[in-house]
């Protein structure tokens, strides 16, 4: 806090630090935490069943490897849809800053927002959050160059079943690529839920700090207790034993 001191505004105090560290903390360590309290992502249970997809693929006739290929062009087409429209809020919020002062005089009318919040750290916060979706952009087109390397990997797979240890690695390597491609989407689409719990920073940082840890709980939820949950644990708990 010292070095930064002289960089950050008057009224930014410990509970703002914890508010902003606590956004950024759980969004980053959300996978290792689920590691910890749980069986880990959905993502990273269904590396199995990719696995599995990817190895059938080796020694289909081509009328499957094609609907293969249509099923990766509909994520990817996915993931350019999100792209695009993180792009676009992210290019408003961007030139919302030049007129943040306009914003800052505005929102004093808006009950709801914190009026002892000084122009500076108002500023500090919108900044905050265009970077949080600058980070989901980024995601977003990392994943569609990870989808692109699936698919040079998808074309470059043996045509005979994977019974070679050579077939087994190219099969098992293309499935790793595609899981990274889908943790960079999740990633990209997990800060969304971030981006709102820091916009209940302009409320406050108890009220943002309230916002974080109901939001992640929520994540959480869906990746541990949830149907869909439960029926992916048991679907790959069943392959394990099939393959067994």
């Amino acid at each position: 806090m010292t070095i930064l001191e002289p960089y950050l505004p008057a009224d930014f105090a410990l509970p703002h630090a914890v508010a902003v560290a606590l956004i950024f903390g759980l969004w980053g360590l959300y996978t290792p935490i689920l590691k910890i309290i749980g069986r880990g992502s959905l993502n990273s249970q269904l590396h199995a069943v990719r696995l599995r997809w990817l190895q059938m693929h080796q020694g289909i006739d081509r009328e499957h490897r094609v609907f293969d290929a249509i099923l990766l062009g509909h994520i990817s087409n996915s993931v350019s849809f999100f792209g695009s429209a993180t792009l676009l809020v992210l290019a408003g919020l961007v030139g919302t800053l030049v007129n943040v002062n306009n914003l800052y005089r505005i929102t004093r009318d808006l009950k709801f927002i914190d009026q002892g919040i000084s122009q500076e750290l108002f500023t500090l916060y919108f900044l905050l959050l265009t970077l949080i979706l600058a980070m989901c952009f980024f995601a977003f087109t990392y994943a569609l160059r990870k989808m692109a390397y699936t698919f040079a990997m998808l074309g470059g797979l043996q045509a005979s079943r994977a019974e070679s240890p050579e077939a087994k690695v190219m099969g098992e390597q293309s499935a790793v690529v595609l899981t990274e491609a889908v943790r960079s989407i999740n990633a990209g689409i997990r800060g969304f839920y971030y981006a709102i719990a820091a916009l209940f920073l302009f409320a406050g940082p108890y009220v943002a700090i309230g916002a974080t840890l109901v939001i992640t709980a929520l994540l959480f939820y869906r990746q541990l207790f949830s149907p869909t949950a439960v029926a992916i644990a048991r679907y790959v708990d069943v392959l394990k034993k099939t393959k067994a």
